[in-house]
């Protein structure tokens, strides 16, 4: 009877849970789920702020209901999986082009690409690049998006690497750093994730806001 027990258990993981993935899968769990989330449509869903985070804190251990893990690991998993994934989207959007996301039948994603498109547009090649890393959907479609449209690989690769390094190296500190500082802090963890994802999709609401201003000036004007 304990054969089937074990072979389930992988089973109950939950991917929306960053603590759920960190205690099944630890560290390898962060860079594959970087990787996902940076470099395939399919992991657009998957929880990369909080996991992030939650990592951090664990790092110091700060929280007594995950596994312990080590900064420098945790630093090394999340950058190898977050950079890696990136690339892999440019380069699969330069072959396959823009049919990937027509295929897709997700407002959500479909949602993301538009963000992605209007970032790209407004900001250029290396500000957008940079700003989609702290965006949940926008940092997964733009990176194909750059693909198919053609972004040379030099100024990619050179903006992806430094906004994924701020991105995944700066939330780990800040849980990390936040962890060390503040005695039982994973009491309020969930309050915390929630603020931390509050926070990323600030500058797509933003950016929204900015749009809809835009076109209701321009429909004034008319």
């Amino acid at each position: 009877m304990a054969l089937p027990a074990l072979a389930a258990a992988p089973l109950a993981v939950n991917l929306l849970d960053a603590q759920s993935l960190l205690s099944t899968f630890g560290v390898l769990g962060i860079a594959v789920v970087m990787f996902a989330e940076t470099g395939l449509l399919i992991g657009f869903f998957l929880p990369g702020d909080s996991l992030l985070f939650t990592a951090g804190l664990l790092c110091a251990g700060a929280s007594g209901q995950g596994p312990s893990l080590s900064l420098p690991a945790v630093l090394a998993a999340a950058a190898a999986g977050a950079l890696a994934g990136a690339q892999c989207g440019y380069l699969i959007g330069r072959r396959a082009g823009a049919s990937l996301l027509d295929r897709s039948r997700s407002r959500r994603l479909h949602e993301g690409a538009e963000r992605a498109g209007e970032l790209l547009e407004r900001y250029g090649h290396a500000k957008a690049i940079v700003l989609a890393r702290f965006v949940p959907v926008v940092r997964t479609v733009l990176n194909p998006l750059a693909g198919a449209l053609e972004v040379p690989v030099r100024v990619f690769t050179l903006w992806q690497v430094a906004g994924g390094l701020v991105w995944t190296v700066g939330l780990v500190l800040a849980g990390y750093g936040l962890g060390s500082s503040i005695p039982n802090v994973d009491r309020y963890l969930l309050p915390i994730i929630a603020v931390i994802v509050a926070v990323s999709l600030l500058p797509l609401a933003v950016e929204l806001l900015r749009s809809r201003r835009a076109a209701a000036q321009r429909d004034g004007s008319l």
